[in-house]
């Protein structure tokens, strides 16, 4: 299978190695990789904020990257969502509907790839620590993403998984939220710290990235070390696997 792999602006700049570990592992699984160049932001702060005539043309690039991917997978539930649910939105009353049609029918969450779309639970990780998995909010809500992860690391070897009571709950980056109301975002991050440091995990995992920084960040700003580090999902997956399990 052709992958087009779509790296959100946060992996990029910030987490490369969340995009190298999906990489890892699609590769491990006997699938080509492919990085199509030229790709920007998917649109999505322009949009959630109102501008959507700005955010079209970001959306029209992106339909026109990743025409001929045989599948689209997301290093992101959140710009997942935004590609695969809410393009469609913005171009609907345009003439490339269709193809925003289209290009959702292949969008797929990294978790939810492997598990729906491959058929796949055990790619043969090792990761022997206590962890919590933190559910981001478009991922979870728009996406369907809950058990998909959760099904992965059942399958990684020493791997302790310990449900948090607010796995569910939003952390408060939500984008241009965590700037708008600053606040709020801070007081939603410390309900979801405070539960996740609840379960004693040496390390929170996700399936975001920005909902990792804004977690990490309240964490090294307001609790002593040691404290728990945080990971996504795919580098939990990618562990390990050059050592030929």
């Amino acid at each position: 299978m052709r992958i087009a792999l779509f790296i959100p602006c946060f992996v990029d700049h910030y987490f490369p190695q969340a995009g190298i570990a999906i990489t890892r592992v699609l590769e491990r699984l006997g699938h080509t990789v492919d990085y199509p160049e030229g790709q920007t932001c998917c649109g999505q702060p322009a949009f959630n904020a109102g501008y959507w005539d700005e955010a079209r043309p970001l959306a029209l690039r992106t339909l026109d990257l990743f025409a001929t991917a045989d599948a689209v997978v997301s290093a992101s539930g959140s710009c997942g969502a935004m590609m695969k649910v809410f393009t469609p939105e913005l171009l609907k009353d345009t003439s490339r509907a269709a193809d925003a049609r289209a290009l959702a029918g292949k969008v797929w969450e990294f978790s939810d790839f492997l598990v729906n779309r491959l058929g796949v639970t055990d790619v043969g990780a090792t990761f022997p620590h206590r962890v919590t998995f933190h559910d981001g909010c478009h991922g979870l809500r728009e996406l369907g993403i809950k058990s998909q992860p959760r099904r992965l690391l059942e399958k990684v070897s020493g791997l302790e998984l310990i449900e948090m009571p607010e796995a569910e709950s939003c952390c408060g980056f939500g984008g241009t939220f965590s700037v708008k109301f600053s606040h709020i975002s801070e007081a939603m991050a410390e309900v979801k710290c405070h539960s996740a440091l609840a379960t004693e995990a040496e390390y929170i995992i996700s399936n975001d990235s920005s909902c990792l920084m804004q977690i990490q960040g309240w964490l090294e700003k307001n609790h002593p070390a040691p404290r728990p580090k945080t990971l996504h999902l795919a580098e939990v997956l990618a562990n390990a696997l050059e050592s030929g399990r």
